[in-house]
């Protein structure tokens, strides 16, 4: 049904209850011109006349009434419809789709969704991570994650916290292979090299030389497309590898790993949340992203600090610091 002829039965219904369609066109916040040229759009669609007119009087005529009977329970119908959705739209419960890059978010992801489900507990989370960029609007994607600029036109971003890629070690590795003390001793070392699941290539070390971006090329000892696993393997002592600073940071701070190359790290974007425009999101979105933003934006979580980072190279062992070492 045109919009036009939504207005025109509700004017028509408003003016059979209350007799009068000045008094219709006042409670629909109409003008009672509006109003008379919705009921006369009426009737010329219908070719009948609805209302016998008095100056004083309006009443039914045969066909406005058997109208009347017909659509007025189709319309609180739909009045009844539109109430419920507008209340689901602004409850905070139901479903909650979000989707993000598996590979860095999933810890990053996970107590925000545990805290907000806490907090309302009729919400649905619908979690889609992978590390290729889906349609969001075919996906029905209400909060959406990505590392850098979105893929997609008409959404809206806010920046939550800059992205380090860190070269990372176990204090096992190094006591057992060395410490690589250029990018040039790379090559002598044992690396991982992560599998890009969109492409299928494998993705070079982004580092900085002189103060510029460089893609730095390692031989592989270990291929993956999973970083859960390229971090396993780092921390077993296996291999050194690049990470993410969100993921390698709580293993940093213990101990467990420690970043290496420092004058090389790269800051090559942040991540960023993504969603709809807010006048058109329901509720339930608009609180998680309003979570979001409260618990990343610049979180000293995952993010380590200068004084950290220089902190990290009193960790190296004794008998590797300083030592180029040659992996085999």
């Amino acid at each position: 049904m045109a919009i036009n002829e939504l207005r025109s039965v509700t004017t028509f219904i408003k003016a059979a209850e209350l007799g009068s369609l000045r008094k219709a066109a006042l409670e629909l916040d109409i003008s009672p011109q509006a109003a008379s040229k919705a009921l006369a759009q009426l009737e010329k669609h219908l070719e009948a006349r609805l209302f016998h007119r008095t100056t004083r009087v309006m009443s039914l005529t045969d066909a406005g009434q058997r109208l009347l009977e017909d659509v007025q329970p189709a319309l609180v119908g739909v009045q009844r419809a539109l109430k419920k959705a507008k209340s689901t739209t602004d409850e905070i419960a139901g479903p909650l789709r979000i989707t993000g890059p598996r590979t860095t978010f999933q810890p990053i992801l996970w107590p925000l969704i545990e805290e907000f489900c806490e907090r309302y507990p009729g919400i649905q989370p619908d979690v889609l991570l992978e590390d290729r960029v889906g349609n969001w609007v075919e996906d029905r994607v209400d909060v959406g994650f990505h590392m850098g600029r979105s893929p997609h036109e008409g959404v809206i971003a806010r920046k939550l916290f800059p992205l380090q890629l860190l070269v990372c070690g176990s204090p096992d590795y190094f006591a057992r292979y060395g410490v690589p003390d250029s990018l040039a001793a790379l090559a002598n070392h044992r690396c991982s090299v992560f599998r890009h699941p969109g492409t299928g290539k494998l993705a070079p070390w982004h580092l900085r030389l002189d103060q510029q971006p460089i893609e730095q090329p390692v031989v592989p000892t270990i291929i993956s497309n999973d970083e859960t696993l390229e971090l396993h393997a780092v921390l077993a002592g296996k291999v050194l590898g690049q990470l993410a600073g969100a993921t390698a940071a709580p293993y940093i701070r213990t101990g467990q790993l420690v970043p290496i190359l420092l004058n090389h790290m790269s800051d090559i974007g942040s991540y960023f949340v993504y969603f709809g425009s807010r006048q058109s999101q329901p509720a339930r979105a608009r609180a998680f992203v309003d979570l979001v933003v409260e618990r990343l934006t610049d979180s000293a979580a995952y993010v380590l600090s200068p004084k950290e980072l220089a902190g990290t190279k009193s960790r190296l062992p004794k008998p590797a610091r300083g030592i180029k070492g040659k992996a085999s």
